[in-house]
């Protein structure tokens, strides 16, 4: 038993080794995180950030995160990291998110940018490759984001994801796989998967796109036609031998004419496609072109949203490329806490009740003396008057 555990030990630490860490981010390190996180100062009525791990926790060091502080504002704050490119990689996106304030309507989502996003001056319209995350606002709009940036245009999960709705920390991760699967999972459980080709609108793009390179190529043979048709025309008038076996021979195609049957200065029209040589070629890397999920310039990730009550914090961002250690880093971070923020959040609750009965009760206490004074007043009156 204890040789299995130690096998199982080193195959895990060989794959933390093997994993590629793009960012993390956990806010260990106090108020230091000011010289990793930029705020944008594009608008002066932009919202402000503050560290904090809110009025109920887990643990108070560890669950401390970006919050929110102001209410009715836009927020813009970003960082920078080495960039990279996911082609052919798994990409894991990942990170805690908690609704304090139980959010009414408001962002709680994340963006990863290129390299080369402006990050004092990030903004609404600021490219990004990534938006995922759980956007809240009224009955109507509970729902996770997955938004993927290609061919120049935003493309939406075209699935309605829901997201999770009380002031408790929820830990959402997003993996783009390089088959072009996907997988949405909320603590941990997977939520929501498939094909990222078919679950996000692109299937008619894609129509589009084979349909438009199968013209080009079409296009291309009849361009090479003009230029090599000299050399191959078939004899149109040629007639098949009365001594051709096909059987022995095989099928008879007829002579090439070497020279074409027309003077000089005429063009070459009116060559029939049936006898024509050269083998159409269709484009079979038309899929390559669409990068689905596939970026080659990833190089920040930041926090782009608005919020009618602040109160959100945001904790433990991930950018791997490996789902297990995602998993893993899951588990050390929000999987620790998750346990005792609910029961710190229990103990406040009853406090709260008992606090609440006490001042019922002392209110009572209080008029029910004001009414006994009330009532030996009025008596005093009456014998008064007697």
């Amino acid at each position: 038993m204890a040789a299995a555990r130690g096998l199982l030990w080193v195959v895990c630490l060989l794959r933390v080794a093997l994993a590629t860490v793009y960012f993390q981010e956990e806010f260990l390190d106090g108020e230091r995180w000011r010289n990793r996180w930029v705020p944008s100062t594009n608008d002066s009525q932009f919202g402000h950030f503050r560290l904090s791990s809110g009025k109920f926790y887990g643990h108070k060091e560890k669950d401390k995160g970006l919050q929110t502080t102001q209410n009715g504002r836009f927020y813009a704050i970003s960082a920078r990291f080495k960039p990279f490119s996911n082609k052919g990689k798994t990409l894991v996106i990942q990170y805690t998110v908690k609704h304090e304030q139980k959010m009414d309507c408001g962002g709680g989502y994340v963006k990863v940018f290129p390299s080369d996003v402006d990050q004092k001056n990030l903004n609404g319209k600021s490219q990004y490759y990534i938006m995922f995350g759980p956007d809240i606002c009224g009955f109507d709009i509970k729902k996770i984001h997955v938004i993927l940036y290609f061919k120049n245009q935003y493309h939406s999960n075209k699935k309605s994801i829901r997201c999770k709705v009380d002031a408790f920390t929820h830990l959402y991760t997003l993996i783009l796989r390089p088959d072009l699967t996907y997988d949405v999972k909320v603590d941990g459980q997977s939520i929501e998967s498939g094909s990222i080709e078919y679950d996000w609108h692109l299937t008619s793009l894609k129509k589009m796109e084979k349909s438009s390179a199968e013209s080009k190529d079409w296009d291309q043979a009849t361009d090479s036609k003009t230029q090599d048709w000299e050399k191959h025309f078939l004899d149109a008038s040629a007639s098949k031998p009365s001594d051709w076996n096909s059987e022995l021979d095989g099928d008879w195609s007829g002579p090439m004419l070497q020279k074409p049957p027309y003077q000089d200065g005429l063009k070459p029209e009116g060559i029939d496609k049936d006898v024509w040589l050269h083998q159409k070629m269709r484009n079979t890397n038309y899929l390559t072109e669409y990068d689905l999920s596939e970026f080659e310039n990833i190089g920040a990730i930041g926090l782009e949203l608005w919020q009618v009550r602040s109160g959100t914090i945001f904790d433990n961002f991930l950018i791997t490329d490996d789902e297990e250690y995602a998993e893993n880093f899951g588990k050390a971070t929000w999987g620790e806490t998750k346990g005792p923020e609910r029961e710190m959040d229990a103990i406040q609750a009853k406090e709260e009740i008992r606090k609440a009965l006490e001042e019922e009760e002392e209110e009572e206490l209080l008029a029910g003396k004001f009414n006994a004074r009330q009532n030996f007043f009025n008596q005093f009156h009456r014998q008064d008057e007697l």
